[in-house]
């Protein structure tokens, strides 16, 4: 087994032989068997252990008994105490859920703060199984086929070579001792109700089906990068970021086949489901102005484009009086007054505008623009409301949303990266100007 151990360590490129790596080890046969397989071939480790304080005297009994291997292998101990149940009701997740985020958040401040490379998992090839039909259950598409992988970033998985089967006879074979976590017998947990029912059924159908479907996850991995291929290539050339928003064109986007799953894949790393990108599509040919939010994004159907904008990016309501001084929020104002030189020109940059200061009254008001609003757009001799001008330039929504006014008494003197007010405009008689710079992010 550790000749097996170290070739499939070799062959998966997971470590160097003079890299540290940190073993997650909670006390079970697994982790266990990955610790003497690490130490019996010489690899430089140490090894980190979770209390999460779900299982009372046991909980504290498995964190003796792995503080006791690390001093027996003589190699680094870290151990931690969670308050998993009172941490996973505060984030409002399951207990499971919370655990895992909070063992690898852990795990993540050790490397930081210590030489290890990697993190290792005993993770062996029974539970590449029973993630593939846990996945497969939950709904997870293409990327939940492939299982767990042997190397993600800095975390890696040097037992995935093993079957459980194999484990267990390593164990009695050297007399290895290792402690039951008694919650493993229970069928509380999906992956428990695989393990202890499906899985026995699987293999009483058809002798070897584990085996089989853990071939069938390679190949699923190799089909997996084939798909990823072609699907960042749509990704590149369909997924436009302008500013703070991305952007998807609606017409390229219906050149694709089958449009559902093109579309998924293009919003979920925004955290948009498959059922919501359904609903997409079926509003994809009616009027602009639609909107969808997952739970940290929101997506706006405008005219000819999909546009998807952070949920933390919706603007707040609110005035802010200004004087002469730099201010960065909720937008970036440079503010500045100068003398009119001869050699002066006029800046065309809707960003960067300048007014007849004898025009402008102190404090300025800066504000959402609103419904009823109108200015004289420079070169007009007439009010237009803001809301018409918008349309007439083809604002889309979260533009409109994002929208800020900059007044003097009542008076609008700059829809602000848009267009300055035609009365505060520079004159031929103007001497002092102020000039405003808006900052983009």
């Amino acid at each position: 087994m550790l000749d097996q151990f170290t070739k499939y360590i070799q062959d998966q490129e997971l470590f160097n032989a003079d890299d540290k790596v940190l073993l997650a080890v909670s006390g079970g046969m697994d982790s266990v068997v990955m610790c003497e397989l690490f130490n019996k071939a010489g690899f430089k480790f140490g090894i980190a252990h979770c209390n999460f304080k779900l299982r009372g005297d046991e909980s504290d009994g498995d964190q003796n008994f792995v503080k006791a291997l690390a001093d027996k292998l003589n190699v680094n101990f870290h151990t931690i105490d969670f308050e998993t149940a009172k941490i996973a009701e505060e984030r409002k997740i399951s207990t499971q859920m919370a655990a895992r985020d909070l063992r690898y958040e852990w795990f993540e401040k050790i490397l930081k703060e210590n030489t290890y490379k990697f993190i290792a998992t005993a993770h062996h090839k029974d539970d590449q199984v029973e993630t593939l039909l846990i996945n497969l259950l939950r709904g997870t598409g293409i990327a939940g086929l492939h299982g767990i992988l042997p190397k993600q970033k800095n975390l890696i998985r040097p037992m995935l070579e093993f079957s459980r089967d194999h484990i267990e006879k390593y164990v009695l074979e050297h007399s290895i001792k290792f402690r039951e976590d008694s919650s493993n017998a229970s069928d509380k947990y999906l992956r428990n109700k695989i393990r202890h029912q499906l899985v026995p059924i699987l293999e009483e159908m058809k002798s070897g089906s584990i085996e089989t479907i853990h071939d069938n996850i390679l190949r699923f991995r190799d089909a997996e990068l084939i798909y990823q291929k072609q699907i960042q290539q749509v990704k590149n050339e369909l997924l436009v970021k302008e500013g703070k928003y991305w952007t998807i064109s609606i017409p390229k986007l219906q050149e694709f086949d089958p449009i559902s799953t093109y579309l998924y894949e293009l919003l979920k790393d925004f955290g948009f489901s498959f059922s919501q990108c359904e609903d997409i599509l079926t509003n994809i040919e009616g009027i602009a102005g639609k909107k969808f939010r997952s739970e940290s994004h929101e997506l706006l159907k405008d005219r000819d484009s999909l546009i998807i904008r952070m949920i933390s990016e919706v603007p707040k309501n609110e005035t802010l009086s200004l004087g002469l001084d730099e201010i960065t929020a909720p937008i970036k104002l440079k503010l500045k007054k100068i003398r009119k030189t001869s050699d002066f020109r006029i800046s065309r940059s809707p960003d960067l505008v300048q007014f007849d200061s004898s025009q402008i009254s102190f404090p300025l008001q800066l504000r959402k623009w609103k419904n009823g609003d109108k200015f004289y757009p420079l070169g007009c001799t007439y009010k237009k409301k803001v809301s018409d001008f918008f349309i007439d330039k083809k604002v889309n929504l979260f533009e409109k949303e994002n929208a800020y006014v900059l007044c003097s008494g009542e008076d609008i003197i700059w829809v602000i990266g848009y267009q300055i007010d035609n009365r505060f405009r520079i004159r031929p008689e103007t001497s002092e100007m102020l000039q405003i710079e808006f900052v983009k992010d």
